[in-house]
C-alpha cells in the first residue's frame, strides 16, 4: 500500500512539473522558436548612424530586448547605394541571427547595376515595417495652390515648369516619372543629392515646385514657407488629414510612391525563426511607445509580414523595373 502511494504521489508531481512547464512554454511563446530569445541577433542597417533606418532599427531593438526577446546588436554598414550591407546579409548563414533592414533601394538598385544577390531568390520576407509618405510641395509665395492649378500650368507651359527632386534613381524620382504620366505633362527634372538641397532650391525659388520625402522638408512646411499640395501615398497622412492625396486631386491613375522599410533575413532561413522574427518585430513596431517616437521621424507602422510582404516585394520590384526602364533612369 505505501510502495502504491509512494508511486502515485511521484506520478502526481512529475504531472505537476510538467503542467508548470507547459504554461511557461506558452508564457515565453507557445513555440519552440522561443529558444532564440537567450540569443543576439545582428540587424545590419546599410545607411549611415542617424538616418530614419537607423532610429527604427534601434528603437525596435531596444523594445525587442525589453520583452523577453534576443539582444538586438545594430551594424551600420552603409556604402554603394546600401549593396554593401546587402550583400553582407545575402552571404550570411541562414540561422535566423542575422537580418537587415530595406528600403526603395533594395528593389531598385537590381534594375541599375550588376550585383551579386537578388532580392527576390537571395532573401526571405520577414515584415514590412514602416512607410514615410512623400509629397508634391512649392513655395508659399507660389500661384498654384492645389496639384490640379501646379498640373493645368504645366499642360499650358511644356518643359518651363521645373521640379526638385532627391536623386538619381530614388524613391523621389520614381515618383516624379509617376506623377508626369499620370498627368500627361513635360515637367523638368532638377536633380539634388538629398531632400535637403532640394528643399533650399524651392526655398531659393530656383525651382517652380519640389517632391520630397515629407520629413526632408517638415520644419520647413511647418514654418509656413513652403506649401504641400498632395501626399505620394495611397491615403492621407495620420498627423495632415487634410492633405490630399495625388489621387484625390484628379491623377486616379497615379501609383503611390511611399519611402518605405523592411526587414528580411537569408534565403533559406528555416520558417519557424521567419515567423517568429515577424512576431518580434511586428509587435514591437505596434507598441505605444515606439509608435510615438516613430512619428516624431514621420515614420508609421505597416506590420505586413511573410508571404504578404514577399507579394509587395515582387509588385515593388515590377512597378520600379518598368518606371526606370520607360524614363531610362540611371545611376550615378
Amino acid at each position: 500500500m505505501r510502495r502504491l502511494h509512494r508511486k502515485l504521489l511521484h506520478s502526481s508531481t512529475v504531472a505537476a512539473a510538467f503542467v508548470s512547464m507547459a504554461v511557461l512554454s506558452l508564457a515565453l511563446g507557445g513555440d519552440r522558436a522561443w529558444s532564440q530569445a537567450g540569443k543576439t541577433i545582428k540587424l545590419v542597417v546599410p545607411f549611415a548612424a542617424g538616418g530614419g533606418s537607423d532610429i527604427l532599427a534601434r528603437l525596435v531593438g531596444e523594445q525587442i530586448g525589453r520583452t523577453r526577446g534576443p539582444t538586438i546588436v545594430v551594424e551600420n554598414r552603409p556604402g554603394a547605394g546600401t549593396v554593401i550591407g546587402t550583400e553582407s546579409v545575402a552571404r550570411a548563414a541562414p540561422d535566423g541571427n542575422t537580418v537587415l533592414i530595406t528600403a526603395n533601394s533594395f528593389v531598385i538598385n537590381p534594375h541599375l547595376r550588376k550585383l551579386n544577390y537578388d532580392p527576390l531568390t537571395s532573401f526571405a520576407p520577414v515584415c514590412h515595417l514602416t512607410r514615410s509618405p512623400n509629397v508634391v510641395a512649392v513655395n508659399a509665395n507660389s500661384p498654384y495652390r492645389t496639384l490640379a492649378e501646379l498640373v493645368t500650368a504645366a499642360r499650358a507651359k511644356p518643359g518651363e515648369l521645373t521640379m526638385a527632386v532627391n536623386g538619381p534613381a530614388t524613391s523621389q524620382q520614381i515618383g516624379f516619372e509617376k506623377l508626369k504620366r499620370a498627368a500627361n505633362i513635360d515637367l523638368t527634372y532638377v536633380p539634388f543629392p538629398g531632400g535637403g538641397p532640394a528643399t533650399n532650391a524651392l526655398l531659393g525659388g530656383h525651382v517652380s515646385s519640389l517632391f520630397v520625402n515629407y520629413p526632408s522638408a517638415a520644419e520647413q512646411f511647418k514654418a509656413g514657407k513652403l506649401r504641400m499640395l498632395a501626399v505620394a501615398s495611397r491615403a492621407r497622412i495620420e498627423t495632415l488629414p487634410e492633405l490630399p492625396t495625388i489621387i484625390e486631386s484628379g491623377l486616379p491613375n497615379f501609383e503611390e510612391e511611399d519611402v518605405w522599410f523592411g526587414l528580411v533575413a537569408p534565403a533559406r532561413t528555416p520558417e519557424e525563426s521567419l515567423s517568429q522574427l515577424a512576431r518580434w518585430f511586428s509587435a514591437a513596431i505596434k507598441t505605444p511607445e515606439v509608435k510615438s517616437k516613430l512619428a516624431v521621424q514621420e515614420l508609421y507602422p505597416v506590420g505586413i509580414c511573410g508571404a504578404e510582404f514577399g507579394s509587395y516585394l515582387r509588385k515593388q520590384y515590377g512597378i520600379y523595373g518598368r518606371i526606370i526602364s520607360e524614363a531610362n533612369i540611371k545611376a550615378e
